[in-house]
């Protein structure tokens, strides 16, 4: 008879068991890996390996002499197979699951039987459980917070997706539907793992649910806001990001949060060529909400008071409004360890003085950051956003070679400061905490503001390198000043003297500039209005220096042209 590995006597048997055994797997392994290295590393080390491995084994043998070794194999089996909350699981990546899993990857699904192993398989990694309805045309996924019904075709073929969170009614979700539809499982489990990450709140079930309230209620006042300012023929989409008080929202779908696009170049066209949003760096966050150490008072209700529209409908996105919201009451809040929080999809560089007022605009502090010079960081950024993972990331000497179509070369010096105390120090910022809806517009236009000067500096970050056959380079300095100002200098057109434009950021939609030449020199003029639209439509320093040279050969033929005339004249 089959002897049954009894594992009901919890989890402390079986870990300690466990635990020897992989010990001893993890001996035997490092043993084997020691075998690929120099002989006289494999000498040194084996020793150690094998009076661990000996002494583990004998060991073994001595508890289990009384025992059929196939309960011995079922325990080890059991215990690698083991999900979550065991010492086990931050030792051993599951060798026997990720074998499953390779081997179910490899297979094509064509039944529900093979989705429901699929299914199985990752409820079971993500530690949640999964079974078959009596009907078998329909799985279950639970967990102690949610529910997801999935109801197949005999062929496989999923049909619906129903997604029910504690005291909510099924409804389809379409995000998990999409993923299943085309036997994408692997977007399916990370789409499950988001929604148990809406539950990893301390305490009891109870306090999960009321987290989940106050989360319902951050979304419902942003999508309030939302829609204070949408316009009703339809607001583009880069104008809502610009200059709606929340940006663009994109409701919460399944285990992906509400997302909230808030900044974004103006789409225009560039030598005859369009432009569109999906070329350019947007910048995207996530809002929502994550366990604490400390309590804070959230609201489990809506707050935004005035959530209607106007008499004759929707109000116009540029019309400015007062936001209203209700205080808060022991009717409307309660206090939880959890908080608010706006999550990036990568880590985005973020000026000190920026990071301050975004703590003072919340009264909490942006933890887990590491302090560093922050045109370090935004390079480092933007070559890794632009795909360039070579050695140029490595690049200490701060030139960057840019190449525009009918244009001389540019090379930029970004001059990051001459010493530890001039230098602008910055952080990598992951997530914002924040308590209340009415923080979340004063957040988003300070980080608009950083976007639109990290947007700026960025453009003249660049892989490209010197060619033999390139043709002669105009050099930049790119010089920062306070806060978000900087100065750009060069030599005018003619090559004569030192030319310097001033650029302040005053916030995401203004900017100012003004051209400095030398009073002796008044053959380079060029208007600041001119040079201060043109940063603003392109958000470019290279296709700005660009159209200034161009109007500057522009200035000087029309001046040719007069002399001509008035020689002609005479």
């Amino acid at each position: 008879m089959e002897m049954v590995v009894d594992v009901s006597q919890g989890d402390s048997i079986v870990e300690n068991d466990g635990q020897e055994i992989f010990t001893l797997y993890q001996c035997l392994q490092s043993s084997c890996a020691v075998g690929g290295n120099s002989k006289e590393n494999a000498q040194n080390a084996e020793p150690i390996h094998s009076s661990s491995a000996k002494a583990l084994t004998e060991k073994l043998h001595l508890k289990y002499s009384q025992k059929p070794w196939t309960e011995t194999i079922k325990l080890a089996r059991f215990c690698l197979e083991k999900p979550t909350r065991t010492a086990l699981k931050e030792l051993l990546d599951f060798p026997v699951q990720n074998c499953m899993k390779k081997l179910q990857n490899a297979l094509k699904v064509r039944s529900i039987s093979a989705v429901v192993d699929r299914l199985g398989s990752i409820s079971k990694q993500k530690g949640v459980v999964s079974h078959l309805s009596p009907t078998g045309t329909a799985c279950y996924i639970t967990s102690d917070m949610f529910y997801i019904e999935v109801q197949m075709r005999d062929n496989g073929d999923v049909v619906d997706v129903k997604l029910a969170h504690h005291g909510e009614t099924p409804m389809t979700c379409e995000e998990l539907l999409q993923h299943l539809s085309v036997k994408n499982f692997d977007a399916f489990g990370r789409s499950l793992e988001g929604l148990l990450n809406l539950y990893q709140i301390p305490g009891n079930n109870e306090i999960k649910a009321k987290a989940y309230l106050a989360l319902q209620s951050l979304e419902q006042d942003l999508s309030g806001i939302s829609n204070l300012f949408r316009n009703a023929s339809n607001t583009e989409r880069v104008t809502e990001m610009l200059h709606g008080k929340v940006g663009h929202l994109v409701p919460r779908n399944g285990g992906t949060p509400m997302a909230i696009e808030y900044y974004a170049p103006p789409p225009c066209c560039l030598e005859g060529k369009y432009i569109s949003v999906a070329q350019m760096f947007d910048r995207k966050v996530f809002a929502t909400i994550g366990g604490t150490n400390t309590m804070h008072r959230l609201p489990f209700s809506p707050l935004l008071a005035n959530s209607q529209p106007g008499a004759d409908g929707i109000l116009p996105l540029m019309q400015p409004i007062n936001l209203v919201f209700l205080p808060l009451s022991d009717e409307l809040s309660m206090d939880l360890p959890a908080c608010f929080f706006l999550k990036f999809l990568q880590p985005v560089p973020i000026m000190l003085h920026i990071i301050q007022k975004i703590q003072k605009i919340t009264g909490l502090p942006v933890v887990g950051m590491e302090m560093a010079p922050f045109y370090e960081l935004l390079v480092r950024v933007t070559l890794k956003e632009k795909d360039c993972e070579d050695e140029i990331m490595m690049n200490k000497s701060h030139y960057f070679f840019v190449s525009l179509p009918d244009c001389q070369k540019h090379c930029y010096f970004i001059n990051y400061g001459p010493g530890e105390e001039t230098t602008v120090m910055g952080a990598l910022v992951s997530r914002i905490p924040f308590t209340l809806p009415h923080h979340v517009p004063a957040i988003l236009e300070v980080l608009r503001h950083q976007a639109a000067y990290s947007t700026l500096i960025s453009s003249c970050v660049s892989d490209d390198s010197i060619n033999d056959d390139s043709a002669e380079i105009v050099h930049f300095e790119i010089i920062p000043q306070l806060d978000t100002s900087f100065c750009i200098s060069f030599q005018d057109p003619a090559g004569s003297t030192l030319t310097t434009v001033a650029v302040d950021v005053l916030n995401a939609r203004q900017i100012r500039c003004n051209l400095y030449v030398n009073p002796a020199d008044p053959t380079f003029i060029c208007n600041n209005e001119f040079i201060t639209g043109v940063i603003e439509c392109y958000m470019s320093i290279p296709v700005t220096m660009k159209a200034i040279f161009k109007e500057f050969l522009r200035m000087n033929a029309d001046v040719k042209i007069e002399d001509a005339e008035v020689v002609c004249s005479t």
